[in-house]
């Protein structure tokens, strides 16, 4: 069973605020939040973690142009 990220987590692991992150997700270059209940959501942990590297990539390629 995949690991599903909260709010709280999820902004520790990438340092973006939910504007942020919410910003980016209508953007579609975030990974989408999943609805937990009414009032809850979270994201699965493997997206998020293959955001962030795909962020660093990014990184190193722009460094190395």
């Amino acid at each position: 069973m995949e690991r599903i990220v909260r709010e709280k987590e999820c902004r520790a692991l990438t340092g973006l605020s939910r504007t942020t992150r919410f910003d980016l997700e209508r953007a579609g270059r975030f990974p989408r939040r999943i609805r937990l209940s009414a009032r809850s959501v979270g994201w699965f942990e493997s997206d998020v973690l293959e955001w962030m590297k795909s962020r660093r990539q990014a990184g190193v390629e722009k460094r190395a142009a």
